[in-house]
């Protein structure tokens, strides 16, 4: 991905989707890439072939993605092409995160400045083109840190191979986690970090109790009643490996971890329908504004990034029900009740201001104005610098979307029985 988690202030990296302070992904897109290579391996694999003209940017173009913040060295594969229009087309590729294709919305070559942006992961990127046509030497931005990017122009048979894409996990399976350790956080983290599969590979950090169920059985906290103190006070991080092999899909990851609940926490509960407050999601008058996803992944990628004076909020391959469990289970402090009988999967971003009642009373910290106004961090709380509207006023322009406060039944899951896990 290009940023899984973080609690921390995130990498501006490229990845799936950017994260943001004490933010995260509640399921990533899948990654199957190899080791990355060290920036000098880099190079030495990656000679440049003589341009067929130093204004023809037509091509392969490679180069390393140095990330300080996360130690990590991704490398890009950009293939351009032009349509029969003449219109500049780019496919990114991340080879160390899965190589999987990201079309630029945007691209253009102009007196030798290169650029493009991949709308659906908020990055873009910015490079002038030497003299000789060999080299582009650029800027890769998604969120606050700009990091430099410098690409090389590469004959085919010498260009990084683009992985297979991993293999989806048969729709009938019915998985378990295979080997799970599960260890205490003591972090002091308020919320869950992550929620991850990478690979064959689950991760979550900083997750409660409350969180695993929640995202277990799709309900808010608030449908969660009767557990002990501990069970959202207390925070796990979990690394297991399934018992099927492929890649699974949302649901299937929700069945290993409602079996991990029962096995290791020895979970036992009953569902009651109880009248509580609820957000309901509809479509708007103005109709719906969603574009439907370029993904072919088997996992929807949700998460958050610094946006244009607030917070974006942002969606790839997602389905309505992916996307109102993420802002119940994340975001809101009520259930979230999907009416809007859209059934397709969407690539979506929303730019707004959070509030104190969201992000269980933790909004994130957002990018200064200016860094003075920001002080040593160049941050400062949401409500001193953000101007962008609220989440439902966000939702309705943007989206198209509408979420209004209702009383309404909702399933309620009554803990009857549950246990701290046994130390690993």
């Amino acid at each position: 991905m290009r940023t899984e988690e973080s609690a921390r202030k995130p990498a501006a990296a490229k990845l799936a989707l950017a994260g943001c302070a004490a933010i995260a992904l509640l399921v990533a897109a899948a990654c199957a890439g190899a080791q990355a290579p060290k920036p000098a391996e880099a190079a030495q694999s990656a000679p440049a072939s003589t341009p067929q003209s130093a204004q023809d940017i037509t091509g392969i173009w490679q180069g390393t993605l140095h990330v300080p913040q996360a130690n990590l060295d991704l490398r890009i594969v950009n293939k351009i092409t032009k349509d029969d229009k003449g219109e500049l087309k780019v496919l990114d590729y991340s080879i160390d995160q899965g190589g999987m294709p990201l079309p630029a919305s945007k691209a253009s070559f102009e007196g030798g400045v290169f650029k493009y942006s991949i709308e659906q992961i908020g990055g873009t990127y910015q490079g002038t083109m030497s003299p000789d046509g060999k080299t582009i030497t650029g800027t890769w931005t998604q969120g606050p840190n700009p990091l430099p990017l410098n690409l090389a122009r590469t004959a085919p048979d010498a260009a990084w191979p683009i992985p297979e894409p991993p293999k989806p996990m048969a729709a009938d399976a019915d998985p378990s986690f295979e080997v799970a350790t599960i260890k205490p956080n003591d972090s002091g983290a308020t919320q869950m970090r992550g929620l991850v599969i990478r690979g064959r590979e689950f991760r979550t950090n900083a997750s409660s109790l409350q969180d695993l169920i929640a995202f277990g059985y799709s309900v808010q906290a608030k449908q969660i009643v009767d557990g002990p103190a501990w069970m959202s006070s207390d925070r796990y991080d979990i690394l297991a490996v399934p018992d099927t092999p492929g890649v699974p899909n949302a649901e299937q990851v929700r069945v290993m971890i409602r079996k991990l609940l029962a096995d290791r926490f020895k979970l036992t509960f009953h569902h009651e329908q109880r009248e509580m407050s609820a957000y309901v999601l509809e479509v708007a008058k103005s109709g719906e504004k969603l574009a439907p996803t370029v993904s072919k992944g088997n996992l929807p990628g949700l998460g958050f990034r610094p946006g244009t004076d607030g917070l974006t909020m942002m969606a790839m391959n997602a389905s309505m029900a992916d996307f109102t469990g993420f802002l119940q289970v994340l975001v809101l402090d009520r259930p979230v009740v999907d009416r809007t009988n859209l059934t397709g999967k969407y690539d979506l971003k929303c730019t707004f201001t959070p509030d104190d009642s969201q992000f269980n009373g933790h909004p994130p910290r957002l990018p200064a104005a200016n860094s003075a106004a920001g002080g040593a961090d160049g941050v400062t709380p949401a409500a001193e610098t953000a101007a962008a509207p609220s989440l439902f006023e966000a939702m309705e322009q943007q989206l198209g979307l509408k979420l209004t406060a209702q009383k309404t039944g909702v399933d309620v899951i009554v803990i009857d029985h549950v246990e701290k896990p046994s130390p690993n």
